[in-house]
């Protein structure tokens, strides 16, 4: 096995990308990074009214997101990784849920980010229709989510699609969940690990999982770039400051305005700055 791979498990809400990613783990000797969305304060809030908090709620997430990414960095260099999402998730996300002046915020502060970000070698789609989808998010009944909107639902299932129809960024294994019940029948997670290693080119090509007609299938490995070097002082200092700016941008959204944009340009400010620094064009 490789001294070093990345691989990242995507899917809509309720899939189980982090059951599978805990259950890889052990049988492919990797580091575990589960994203950390129950630290979002406004995601409850969200899921009651979207529109009012979609903004805030997305905020939060992007630069949670970033954070981890730099975990991820220093965990690859210790080996071999798996992680229950991908950085790109997050602009799909913000795309279903902002428009206007947020949307074009939104994507200002993502392209300072995103260039500075590990792509997995292998991202793996489960892939589930809207009915299981729903099964499942009421089966684990966490309360945020006991009001899910399906309509909702079905337009991220939608958009996952349409992301992954034509993804060529890294490797990637697209599986129906529905096929696949990998918590009580062990032959069909040894299934999937087969196909992850066949796809990370890290044992014998297996027939695929799914059908020749489905779409979205790819075993072809797609080198990583070079990773830039670790975030230095100046950078993490400026990260920070953009993060704390945003955090007031949260909490200042329905006071006033002349508050929420004080904030939303000092967050610029520095991430302008941190740009700068990591040697990035503005994204102004």
């Amino acid at each position: 096995m490789k001294d070093s791979f990345f691989i990242a498990i995507e899917g809509v809400i309720g899939v189980g990308k982090t059951t599978l990613a805990r259950l890889l783990q052990p049988r492919l000797q990797t580091e575990l990074l589960l994203e950390a969305f129950e630290e979002n304060p406004f995601l409850s809030d969200f899921y009651a009214d979207r529109a009012l908090y979609a903004f805030q709620t997305q905020m939060f997430f992007l630069l949670s997101r970033y954070r981890q990414q730099q975990v991820a960095r220093r965990l690859l260099a210790q080996g071999p990784l798996i992680t229950d999402y991908t950085f790109a998730k997050d602009s799909l996300f913000a795309h279903l849920n902002l428009t206007g002046d947020e949307l074009d915020i939104y994507e200002q502060l993502h392209a300072v980010l995103a260039d500075h970000v590990v792509l997995p070698d292998l991202v793996i789609y489960l892939r589930a229709d809207t009915d299981l989808l729903m099964s499942r998010i009421a089966m684990r009944d966490r309360p945020y989510e006991r009001q899910m909107d399906r309509e909702y639902i079905e337009r991220l299932r939608q958009a996952y699609d349409r992301h992954f129809s034509d993804y060529d960024q890294t490797a990637l294994l697209v599986i129906e969940a529905r096929n696949f019940d990998y918590v009580l029948h062990p032959d069909d997670l040894a299934a999937i690990e087969t196909q992850v290693k066949a796809a990370l080119g890290l044992g014998p090509q297996q027939p695929a999982l799914l059908p020749a007609a489905s779409p979205g299938v790819t075993f072809t490995p797609t080198p990583r770039e070079t990773a830039p070097g670790e975030t230095d002082d100046r950078m993490l200092a400026e990260f920070l400051a953009a993060n704390e700016a945003l955090a007031r941008a949260g909490l200042s959204l329905t006071g006033r305005a002349a508050t929420l944009r004080a904030a939303l340009s000092d967050a610029l400010t520095h991430l302008e700055r941190l740009a700068r620094a990591a040697g990035v064009a503005s994204a102004r």
